[in-house]
């Protein structure tokens, strides 16, 4: 099955997420389809997703966890 899940990056302490679709047998960090977007929880919690991209990947199927799901709320692209 595909997901659409956050992969962490950035520094010790210092989280910042990509918004990846990747297969659910594939780790955190490895290898994945496409990146729609990006997390960055420090601060004033940046969220920035490509809503074309991120429509059309949950129209072919894609499950989204339910972080990512909570973003793409918050975001205005899902209801």
């Amino acid at each position: 099955m595909v997901k659409m899940r956050l992969r962490r990056a950035g520094a010790k302490k210092q989280p910042f997420y990509r918004v990846i679709v990747a297969d659910e047998r594939s780790p955190r960090g490895g290898r994945f389809i496409d990146e729609v977007g990006y997390y960055n929880p420090l601060g004033n919690s940046e969220i920035k997703i490509d809503a074309e991209k991120a429509k059309d990947w949950l129209a072919k199927g894609v499950q989204p966890t339910d972080t990512v799901k909570a973003l793409l709320k918050k975001a205005g692209i899902t209801e």
